[in-house]
């Protein structure tokens, strides 16, 4: 069943098309990262899908429409935005008992472990706290909601590595339980490869990939190619070279990883190879286009 469905979204904001006729779906209890650069559109597909914003097309989101039917559907949604904002006058207690007084599904127990890893004291109110602390309370109030759909919006921004990984570790750990769904909107694509089951880039309003990580894993491959062997490897048609250690490292789509390692050193390519392979080709189509 699909927890989200949308089929020709388009949102405008006067001249600015902000989604250009999105198609997505994504089946209940994945994880997804929803990668793009800064003005893709990543912000108000999640607006749209949260009820937030109007859109024109069709949007369906745990089989309801999120613009008419916010209020039901807000039962079973949570949201992290990338600035967490709470009253600076507000006790960590009271945030607590605030939560539990107006959400059903808030477990305060549960709560209260996540907040039991940090230096945060129930006694602290949010303007003795530091950005990641306030970051950190934020993160612990929503995933102690037993919430079917969670949205991410960079999630772990000002939070120092550790807590990072600490965060997502939990969000697999803790909350996933293969029947919630997750969509994570991030820029840190190194530090949530291991935690997604699906991966999607969007730019310029258009969704210009979508895959699987297990496809992601089978299909692309890197390869360091040895300073003799380049001109056999073009010849096999790489989808974006860099320049690494004085050699050429490759990316393939499909390409025979028997074939290519006779040519260089090979590896998995890691989503942030891809992500650049496939933006830097967005932009030589849409420059292409503009001569």
């Amino acid at each position: 069943m699909a927890c989200i469905e949308a089929h020709g979204l388009r949102k405008s904001f006067g001249n600015t098309i902000a989604l250009d006729g999105v198609n997505m779906r994504v089946e209940e209890g994945r994880i997804l990262g929803l990668i793009g650069p800064n003005g893709a559109g990543k912000t108000t597909a999640l607006n749209a899908i949260l009820g937030l914003t109007p859109y024109e097309g069709e949007l369906k989101v745990l089989g309801r429409n999120p613009w008419s039917a916010r209020d039901q559907l807000m039962c079973d949604v949570c949201f992290i935005a990338d600035v967490a904002i709470l009253p600076r006058w507000l006790r960590v207690s009271q945030a607590l008992d605030y939560v539990a007084g107006v959400h059903p599904r808030f477990d305060r127990a549960k709560a209260e472990g996540f907040l039991a890893r940090t230096n945060i004291r129930r006694s602290n109110k949010v303007r003795e706290l530091s950005k990641g602390m306030v970051t950190q309370l934020h993160l612990a109030l929503i995933m102690a909601i037993d919430a079917r759909l969670l949205v991410l919006d960079e999630p772990t921004l000002g939070l120092d590595i550790l807590y990072r990984k600490q965060f997502y570790d939990s969000l697999l750990n803790d909350y996933f339980d293969r029947k919630r769904t997750i969509v994570v909107a991030t820029h840190q694509v190194e530090e949530i490869q291991h935690v997604l089951t699906d991966l999607m880039f969007i730019n310029r309003g258009r969704i210009v990939f979508n895959c699987s990580m297990e496809e992601v894993e089978s299909r692309y491959v890197e390869l360091m190619v040895h300073p003799d062997q380049v001109a056999a490897a073009w010849a096999l048609k790489p989808m974006h070279e860099r320049q690494g250690f004085g050699r050429s490292i490759m990316l393939f789509d499909r390409v025979d990883r028997q074939q290519l390692a006779a040519l260089g050193e090979v590896r998995t390519a890691s989503i942030a190879d891809v992500f650049v392979a496939v933006m830097s080709n967005q932009n030589s189509s849409a420059q292409g286009a503009a001569i």
